[in-house]
């Protein structure tokens, strides 16, 4: 690491981090960043979606401005469930039409919800599929139909059309308080009703019980599922653990089953049993002591990494549930992701005891051929190529949280566990950046961390400043006795050129910490400073800290 061309080259991409973005009036760089991203999704089948994407823009996205506090809890700041509930009615009660699973939890559930959809779809059943955020296209969030495709533009097209008036008019009934979010689901449960789906998989966005998913009734209702319970939303959802299982409570239905994931404190589970008690509902605790999941292996499965595992599973209580899988190939990494599939594997089981026909090797095939966008994602040789880091390994994932840190830890030892890394990364404003930080540094530690900034679903108002994201890690550095060598912007580069100049032991030890407001910058920055600590040693580049960061990332591969 004593070496000025590398100082030099460090100081000359943060210089140019400074200077190749031109200025925008009202915005600078938040603003430019936010128009690249716009400009970078942008699909050309997706142009013909201009009118409904414009009339999205206009409707209040809390994805791009923050959830409220307390908009997910059973109180007056709580969202309107009556105002979903009369959407629902003026289009005809759509999501009385078919069958339903419903699946909250602070993380896992897109997972267990794709898990679940294609085992179901491998069975031969026209399933429908609702989840968020989507990467690329708006329209990954709707899924039709056997073979899983996103909804077509077409469909999305007509689709609107005839719905728009009513929309039009509930929003003026409404006093124009109708969210993006309301509409886009009473548009895709519209949508399931017309194509006579056989089963839908709706994933909760917000908490439960004032979520606007959560418009099915008891008959309706097939099961509910729970995946976690964690720290994610807490001022919208009140505040502390027991009053976020209270709000992801709120999917279970009188009678209806629910499959528990976890596992959970002892107070959690209580809380989610007694809920359930009250509902009559029967219970399935997925990390029960009847399951058995263990990974035995990484390896490659058609040029991708793939865990080989067994899923056991024998529930005698409750619901009886049996299976038996050796072997699964399963392209989502982690241990959680095991967890995922138990999960989704536990609700197929659940189904064929209500008479749904899912086989054994339909549930196998299912895990086996799903795969998520930004969910422990390798990009290809080509796609890194894309992005200015040929010839590097690149791994994205949308991991955001202390908990979510952890299991980025996990997928890296598990897949590179001797190999040197580092890390880019961005967040929104209301995520715990401390947390987040903590996790990552206390194991194995990188040989480096790029913090940036991007647009947050398009919008820069919930952009972290990558320096104030550069201060959470040092913190985080401090609090855990970890030595850093922090490269800086502006002021910092002389503090960075310092650090360099000590022993030759803390040249090869510190994690160097530099903060730049370019992605790409950062990503070249990150692949030159891997490269030149590790003499070239074959080594991976991380790119976490949000959904959005990898979606631009991926956006930057086409």
């Amino acid at each position: 690491m004593n070496n000025p061309k590398l100082l030099n080259s460090i100081l000359s991409f943060t210089n140019l981090s400074r200077t190749r973005i031109p200025t925008f009036p009202n915005g600078g760089i938040v603003q430019k960043l936010g128009f690249l991203r716009r400009l970078s999704s942008t699909h050309n089948e997706d142009i013909e979606l201009a009118d409904f994407m414009e009339y999205m823009e206009k409707l209040k996205n809390y994805e791009k401005s923050g959830v409220p506090k307390g908009a997910g809890t059973d109180s007056g700041e709580g969202f309107d469930m009556g105002r979903m509930n009369r959407l629902m009615q003026r289009l005809g009660n759509p999501q009385s039409k078919f069958k339903a699973v419903h699946i909250a939890g602070t993380k896992g559930k897109g997972s267990t919800a794709n898990f679940l959809a294609n085992m179901l779809r491998e069975e031969g059943y026209s399933v429908g599929c609702y989840t968020s955020p989507h990467v690329h296209s708006i329209r990954e969030r709707i899924s039709l139909g056997r073979e899983g495709d996103p909804v077509s533009v077409k469909k999305l097209n007509s689709l609107f059309r005839r719905v728009k008036n009513v929309i039009d008019r509930s929003i003026e009934l409404e006093n124009g308080l109708i969210s993006h979010f309301e509409v886009l689901t009473a548009m895709s449960f519209t949508l399931f009703a017309e194509e006579n789906v056989d089963i839908a998989v709706v994933e909760a966005g917000l908490g439960g019980s004032r979520d606007a998913t959560n418009v099915f009734c008891s008959s309706s209702l097939l099961a509910a599922v729970i995946t976690t319970i964690g720290e994610e939303h807490l001022a919208a959802l009140g505040g502390s653990l027991e009053s976020i299982a209270m709000a992801k409570s709120g999917i279970i239905k009188h009678g209806r089953p629910v499959v528990l994931g976890g596992p959970f404190e002892q107070r959690i589970e209580q809380i989610l049993r007694d809920k359930a008690n009250s509902s009559s509902a029967p219970v399935i605790l997925a990390s029960d002591s009847g399951m058995i999941s263990t990974i035995k292996d990484v390896r490659l499965n058609d040029g991708r990494p793939c865990q080989l595992c067994d899923i056991r599973i024998q529930i005698e209580k409750d619901i009886p549930l049996f299976i038996d899988l050796l072997d699964v190939r399963l392209h989502m990494l982690g241990k959680h992701q095991l967890q995922n599939a138990v999960m989704a594997a536990c609700t197929s089981l659940c189904l064929r005891n209500q008479g749904w026909n899912v086989s054994d090797e339909s549930i196998r095939t299912g895990l086996e051929n799903t795969t998520l966008l930004g969910r422990s994602q390798f990009l290809s040789l080509e796609e890194a190529k894309a992005v200015g880091l040929a010839g590097a390994t690149v791994l994205v994932d949308g991991a955001h949280t202390g908990e979510s840190a952890n299991c980025l830890i996990d997928t890296i030892n598990m897949t590179h566990p001797n190999s040197p890394f580092a890390l880019v990364v961005a967040m929104a404003n209301d995520k715990d950046h401390s947390a987040f930080a903590r996790q990552l540094l206390l194991g194995r530690l990188p040989e480096a961390v790029l913090l940036t900034e991007i647009s947050i679903a398009g919008d820069h108002s919930r952009i972290t400043p990558a320096s104030l994201l550069k201060g959470a890690w040092i913190d985080a550095a401090k609090e855990l006795g970890v030595e850093i060598a922090d490269a800086g912007m502006g002021e910092n580069e002389k503090l960075f050129m310092e650090q360099l100049s000590g022993s030759a032991v803390d040249k090869e030890h510190k994690t160097v910490l530099a903060a730049s407001g370019s992605l790409q910058s950062s990503l070249k920055l990150a692949n030159h400073i891997l490269t030149e600590k590790t003499q070239c040693q074959s080594g991976l580049i991380v790119v976490t800290g949000s959904l959005h960061i990898v979606s631009l990332v991926l956006n930057l591969c086409h």
